[in-house]
């Protein structure tokens, strides 16, 4: 099994164009533990240049998007969505990434933050919502898998819920400082084709368990999807992932230096 893994990323790094369809959704092949993921905080930020028509329609039916909404509580079904839209570019513009927790919405404006709460067990949880949909009759709210794991409904597949928007407090900022701090990433690959490098990071995920981040950069005239692993704090962690690539005959996989600008801001509530 591991041989078969091993083979199918380095097929990707030599550039194979054979990619095998994805006809129903799922969850990775090896369990990931997201139960330290932090939830969202609800933040005050513009809406998203996408995802914000007036109104749009899918399968024949029309759905306007809220332009005001203050308060907004609804009950339904829930679903979830997982490895078949991985890395795909969510309506508001964002890759989905399935360990996020984040939603998708038929009218709630991009992006919302809402409070799911699972009826059937009570389990509350804290969402994103930054992409369109269900588009299945009786669903109102399509979670991402690490959403659904939280809310204790991914092996059944769906969940009564009772979600509830969240509005953010305004912030008045009183100042800011910035500070530059260095972080590495072990860069495995890049390709042109967002379904190879979305296919790599799975067959990584399923080889060591680590997920590997998806993310777009623009060479020249050519948009890129790189796939790495990281960030790392330190040189040694960054230099021990990148000799288990190369056990398994990935030679060029690279350390990549980046440095970050951090802004602190000093608040105080309107």
């Amino acid at each position: 099994m591991n041989r078969l893994i091993a083979g199918t990323i380095i097929l990707l790094l030599s550039g194979c164009q054979s990619l095998m369809p994805h006809h129903q959704d799922r969850g990775p092949a090896r369990p990931v533990d997201v139960s330290h993921i932090p939830e969202p905080v609800p933040v005050a930020e513009p809406r998203s240049r996408y995802g914000n028509p007036t109104y749009y329609e899918v399968n024949g039916q029309r759905y306007y998007v809220m332009q005001t909404v203050e308060h907004f509580v609804q009950r339904g079904k829930a679903s979830w969505y997982g490895v078949k839209f991985h890395g795909r570019r969510t309506s508001s513009g964002e890759p989905y990434n399935m360990y996020a927790l984040t939603a998708a919405h038929k009218t709630l404006p991009l992006p919302s933050y809402v409070r799911v709460t699972n009826l059937d067990n009570g389990k509350q949880l804290v969402v994103k919502v930054n992409d369109r949909g269900p588009f299945h009759p009786g669903r109102i709210i399509d979670l991402s898998y690490a959403a659904a794991v939280r809310l204790g409904f991914a092996e059944q597949g769906t969940a009564n819920v009772e979600i509830e928007l969240l509005t953010p407090e305004k912030p008045t900022p009183l100042a800011n400082s910035t500070t530059n701090h260095t972080v590495l990433y072990v860069q495995i690959g890049a390709f042109r084709d967002t379904r190879h490098a979305r296919k790599l990071a799975l067959a990584v995920l399923e080889k060591f368990g680590k997920l590997a981040e998806v993310s777009a950069v623009q060479a020249n005239d050519t948009m890129l999807y790189r796939v790495r692993l990281g960030p790392f704090k330190d040189a040694s962690a960054a230099q021990q992932w990148q000799l288990e690539l190369t056990k398994i005959g990935i030679q060029n996989a690279k350390i990549i230096t980046e440095q970050r600008a951090e802004t602190k801001t000093t608040t105080t509530k309107a």
